[in-house]
């Protein structure tokens, strides 16, 4: 460290002394069109003019159209009416608006052309006054100057597009076929990023497709599987294919920082945030919402900041995300945003809002859409000093009808969570007491597919309990919740169905004193991993929740992630670069095997592939479980084999090990016995390599270890 810091000096003092400035903003240097010094980029293909719309440079500057025609005397008076209503969008450049006159009758020409201080401030210019009525006879046709430019390459002459020959696309769920029937995941550390399947019978992993500088941020997974998406200053791009990962269609949205797919992968949500010219104005926010398959932008929203931060968890520079949140399941029929006092709710058929309107809820706060039904869930606090109850309630869509409504007295907080069947609602509510000092907490639990949506409330035995984790059972009727105080809470198990009354919720079990704060259910039900992250340190226990016992208990220590497999197989742990140590991933079985560890530097995101699902149908799968052992021959016969193999394997390297060992022991005994006359004759002919040989002898010395003289005065 010393000698980079005396390097770094010796470079500084140099760079003074020719006069050179070392602080240099990388970001804003640009090379010239097709230079790229000897260094090709990992995503040249992304720069390609045919591919590719460079800005013309002129993306800050708007034409206003159907201005008054005026004289001279005129000119001031229209031009500071101009200024005065651009001016409140954004800065205008000095000598940023230009009027021109015609030179023979002295008057303007009826348009002006306004130069801002930034791409956006004109974009939000365009969208706030196209349309603008200064008087009956004249309203504003604001158009970008690069639109000109577009326009005019247009031909004159129409021509039927080019027919290309049709090629058959690959078969992107060829994955999907592995005999192996393994999974796959992606991971990123330092600069590259990996796609690995797990094959956990080998206990270790087996590459795919590796790639560095993939992406600038991070990369996500479709919800399906099919895509790998990437993140660029550019946009976003998507990859796939059947036996590696070609780009299959990109996005143009520059400096993109947040993307968010549809349910069922037919769109593309990204989200950019920059800083307006005016530090007291909000950021520019801009949406695109792109067609996966095309690369088409189906609709774009943009305007502050301010009209994206209602609701929601918090994203970038303050704004919720996601700020779209899609309803309809897999079918990607409906996509909605909350507002001020109002639910916009758009259907995917035409990108518009549905009756052309939005669903009017006086203060609402939160939505949330079922998984698989167009049903919203809304939240309306408190008012009026309680004087109007919250409610919670279910709206049915498009026909916006009310299905069920619940008031909730005396709430502070409330958070919704949706079963993954769309069959159950948990409403968890936050309650003040009587002296309004403290709260406890209740859930509503809904029943959306029985007749008149029946409501129930659950307290815990303590309801001054503080609820720490909740978390429903995928595709099952049971929910766990981590409740009670740190450092061990308690967890308990309910179900929607209890054997004496399908109608009632029921408590199957609490488990005392569990060093644990989240809740990670396998995919298929039963298992739950009980997990102790942060503060807890990686604490994990496996639980069965159809027997009511824990199956393992373990721990990687400082955890940051915990993620099961889509089939419920298997789990994977990791640290990522939030520690500076241990960071890398662990791969359990279901119950609690720890089956192999990786270690990566600067280890940053594990992600497993989703996969779609099946096409069995629920007799078929059954049938399948009724019948497991014929089926399961097939693979415990191959399982057997692989053992075999595993333990030929370590049998092997037992033995070489051991050959190893005994190579450097003889190796050792070869250059005593080569160096044994030597010793002799330092030891002045005497011969005693053998220990008993040696005779030990105890020998006392004796040291002055301080010396001092001290005169002492008697009285």
């Amino acid at each position: 460290m010393a000698a980079e810091v005396m390097l770094m000096n010796e470079i500084e003092a140099k760079a003074a002394s020719m006069a050179i400035d070392l602080n240099i903003d990388f970001n804003s240097i640009q090379l010239p069109r097709g230079e790229d010094c000897g260094i090709v980029s990992d995503d040249e293909d992304v720069y390609h003019d045919d591919q590719l719309e460079f800005d013309s440079g002129f993306g800050n500057v708007i034409v206003v159209d159907n201005l008054p025609v005026v004289p001279l005397e005129k000119f001031e008076k229209l031009e500071g009416v101009i200024r005065k209503i651009y001016s409140q969008i954004g800065v205008i450049k000095e000598d940023g608006l230009w009027m021109p006159v015609d030179p023979e009758t002295k008057k303007t020409l009826g348009y002006c052309f306004i130069e801002y201080n930034t791409p956006q401030e004109a974009e939000l210019a365009k969208e706030k006054t196209n349309g603008y009525k200064l008087d009956r006879a004249h309203i504003f046709a604001v158009n970008m100057f690069d639109d000109f430019d577009k326009y005019m390459r247009v031909p004159d002459e129409w021509a039927p597009p080019e027919i290309k020959p049709y090629t058959p696309g690959e078969n992107l769920q060829k994955w999907l076929t592995d005999e192996k029937a393994r999974d796959q995941f992606v991971i990123r550390a330092g600069t590259d990023t990996e796609v690995l399947w797990n094959d956990a019978r080998q206990s270790k992993t087996e590459l795919v497709y590796k790639r560095s500088y993939w992406t600038e941020s991070f990369v996500q997974w479709s919800p399906l599987g099919t895509y790998l998406a990437t993140v660029h200053r550019q946009g976003a791009a998507v990859w796939g294919g059947a036996n590696t990962f070609n780009r299959l269609m990109r996005y143009a949205h520059p400096q993109v920082k947040l993307i968010d797919f549809s349910p069922g992968e037919k769109f593309l949500v990204t989200y950019s945030s920059h800083e307006p010219s005016n530090p007291h104005d909000a950021n520019r926010v801009v949406i695109n919402i792109f067609d996966v398959r095309t690369g088409k932008v189906m609709r774009d929203f943009k305007g502050s900041a301010d009209e994206f931060t209602i609701g929601g968890a918090g994203g970038v520079a303050g704004v919720s995300w996601p700020v779209f949140r899609w309803g309809g399941g897999k079918e990607d029929k409906y996509f909605a945003k909350l507002g001020k006092n109002m639910i916009s709710v758009y259907e995917t058929e035409t990108f518009s809002l549905i009756d052309k309107k939005s669903l009017k809820v006086e203060n609402v706060v939160d939505f949330s859409w079922s998984p698989t039904d167009p049903i919203l869930a809304l939240f309306v606090p408190e008012l009026g000093g309680g004087n109007q109850p919250a409610r919670v309630s279910l709206v049915q869509i498009p026909s916006k009808v009310e299905l069920r409504q619940k008031n909730l007295f005396s709430v502070s907080d409330c958070k919704m969570y949706w079963q993954s069947n769309g069959e159950y609602l948990a409403v968890k509510a936050d309650r003040y007491t009587k002296t309004k000092k403290s709260t406890y907490t209740g859930f509503e639990l809904f029943r959306i597919k029985e007749r008149d949506i029946p409501i129930e409330v659950l307290e815990l035995d303590n309801k001054n309990d503080k609820i720490i984790a909740f978390a429903w059972e995928p595709k099952g009727h049971r929910f766990a919740v981590i409740h009670g105080d740190n450092p061990r809470p308690d967890i308990s198990f309910y179900s929607m169905k209890s054997s004496h009354n399908l109608g009632r919720v029921s408590k199957l079990t609490t488990l005392k004193g569990k060093q644990a704060n989240a809740l990670f259910w396998s995919p298929g039900g039963r298992f739950i991993v009980l997990a102790g992250l942060k503060g807890f340190n990686g604490q994990l226990e496996f639980f069965n929740v159809d027997e009511l016992e824990t199956m393992a208990t373990a721990e990687h220590f400082m955890a940051t992630d915990i993620e099961w497999d889509p089939t419920g197989r298997y789990v994977a742990t990791a640290v990522t670069s939030v520690h500076e140590m241990e960071n890398g991933f662990n791969i359990w079985s279901f119950h609690g095997k720890l089956l192999y560890r990786i270690l990566k530097d600067h280890f940053f995101q594990f992600l497993w592939r989703p996969r779609p699902p099946s096409f069995l149908s629920a007799e078929k799968e059954e049938e399948i479980l009724k019948y497991l052992k014929k089926y399961s021959k097939k693979y415990d016969a191959e399982d057997q084999d692989v053992s075999m193999l595993l333990s030929e394997q370590d049998r092997e390297k037992r033995r070489m090990l051991k050959e190893e060992w005994e190579k450097w022991i003889s190796e050792w005994k070869r250059a005593s016995e080569e160096e044994k006359l030597e010793r002799q004759r330092l030891r002045d002919g005497e011969a005693s390599d053998e220990e008993e040989e040696y005779e030990a002898k105890e020998v006392e010395v004796e040291e002055i270890l301080d010396f001092s003289e001290e005169v002492l005065f008697e009285e």
